[in-house]
């Protein structure tokens, strides 16, 4: 069961993910993600995140140091990184913590979407917002909406998909949501 309060709404600032990634990974169930599609406005609650934190984290992009490609998480927090993967999959991160210091949290997951891959393109999220900030101006964002996710209802597991990561693979760094 979580608990909703209809009087809150608004969008998360700056502040919020200018956090710990475990921290806003953690904090990070419950909110609404938010996108301005053609079709209108999609709204989902988040239900499974993963942290990526660090150039020591080896299942981190940025363990390899600073590209092009992983600019967007050495960059200022609240900020988009959308990559693909495997030529047909994007990925929806959104940086976290201090300027300069690479780290991200992966939407891995919204109420009635498993799956990153699904819910990027479920929300039409591509490259475009990539380095982005998560402001309504950009049309892809992030709101509380006043869910509170008891406890008991999170779920701490390792990773998907890093097991070339060694020890980094078995970290519980991932954040469900179990109903």
């Amino acid at each position: 069961m979580i608990v909703t309060s209809i009087l809150m709404q608004s969008v998360l600032h700056q502040n919020f993910f200018n956090r710990p990634t475990l921290v806003v990974a953690h904090d990070l169930l419950g909110k609404f993600l938010v996108c301005q599609t053609e079709k209108g406005i999609a709204r989902a609650m988040i239900t499974e995140v993963e942290a990526y934190d660090g150039p020591r984290d080896k299942a981190c992009h940025a363990s390899k140091g600073l590209t092009e490609r992983t600019a967007p998480m050495f960059g200022p927090a609240g900020h988009w990184y959308v990559y693909m993967i495997y030529g047909m999959y994007r990925m929806l991160n959104v940086v976290t913590g201090k300027e300069g210091y690479p780290a991200a949290v992966l939407i891995r997951g919204v109420l009635e979407v498993e799956g990153p891959g699904k819910l990027t393109k479920k929300f039409g999220i591509d490259k475009r917002f990539n380095a982005l900030p998560a402001i309504q101006k950009t049309g892809l964002w992030i709101e509380e909406r006043g869910v509170v996710i008891p406890e008991k209802r999170i779920k701490r597991t390792p990773r998907i998909g890093v097991e070339y990561a060694g020890e980094w693979a078995k970290k519980e760094w991932r954040f469900l949501y179990i109903p």
